[in-house]
């Protein structure tokens, strides 16, 4: 069999490393003088390596990060209050086995969202399925839907995934329909799969961001019956910055 139908076979059976790789990997056999079943065995593992690097690709893709900071840019030194070592632990990602859920309390510009997005980064290098969104977006995507099927397919998008990170909660207030929506989601995730909150406020004041709403408390009592609290204070990082410019 000729290699140009050698490597179109590897991608019919998507062997894609070993049909992109097809003459580094027999030049590097020749060289070694392997025998077939450690060929086999080398296939076997370039192929997995392979498909978990995809895998890995495919689910940052999903998780829908956009640009952000990596945690070790993160100057710990700035915020006056903050927990290095617990939000250390939560990066490992244990709470998501848990089925536990975060909430990053503090102040604008304190590193909230480069936290948040590094969690979901690393849940998805763990292998969880993941989804990085803001409150607002959330809030305006299932608003949008036409009827009751395509409500429940898009609470779906937001219940399927093994983590949800939700961003900047309580920077708008919303209706109460937008609440029970929110509700509906945080209901279904309860001890079934672990969300991520980021909030400027304190749980007390959260009735000023669901202004109405009956199901606040059920709101809040399922967020905190499993959960980390992080608190973080200090002033604007961001601030800091444009002052130096």
């Amino acid at each position: 069999m000729e290699q140009t139908a050698i490597t179109a076979g590897l991608k019919m059976l998507r062997l894609n490393y070993l049909a992109d790789n097809f003459d580094s990997f027999t030049s590097g056999c020749d060289k070694d003088g392997m025998k077939a079943g450690t060929i086999a065995g080398r296939i076997v593992e370039l192929e997995l390596i392979e498909r978990s690097r995809r895998g890995t690709e495919k689910r940052i893709s999903q998780a829908r990060l956009g640009r952000f900071k990596h945690i070790t840019d993160f100057d710990w030194n700035w915020p006056e209050k903050l927990d290095r070592k617990k939000i250390e632990k939560i990066l490992s990602c244990e709470f998501i086995d848990q089925k536990r859920n975060v909430i990053l309390a503090g102040a604008q510009g304190l590193g909230k969202t480069m936290i948040a997005k590094n969690i979901a980064y690393a849940a998805a290098i763990k292998g969880n399925s993941t989804l990085f969104t803001t409150a607002s977006n959330m809030v305006m995507t299932l608003k949008a839907q036409s009827g009751q099927a395509d409500l429940n397919r898009t609470l779906k998008k937001y219940t399927g995934p093994d983590l949800l990170v939700l961003d900047e909660l309580g920077y708008l207030s919303y209706d109460c329909q937008a609440a029970d929506l929110i509700f509906e989601i945080v209901n279904r995730r309860y001890e079934a799969g672990s969300i991520v909150i980021s909030t400027n406020l304190a749980f007390k004041d959260w009735n000023t961001v669901f202004p109405g709403a009956a199901c606040l408390t059920a709101m809040i009592d399922r967020l905190t019956h499993h959960v980390e609290i992080l608190k973080i204070e200090g002033k604007s990082y961001r601030l800091r910055e444009s002052t130096q410019r």
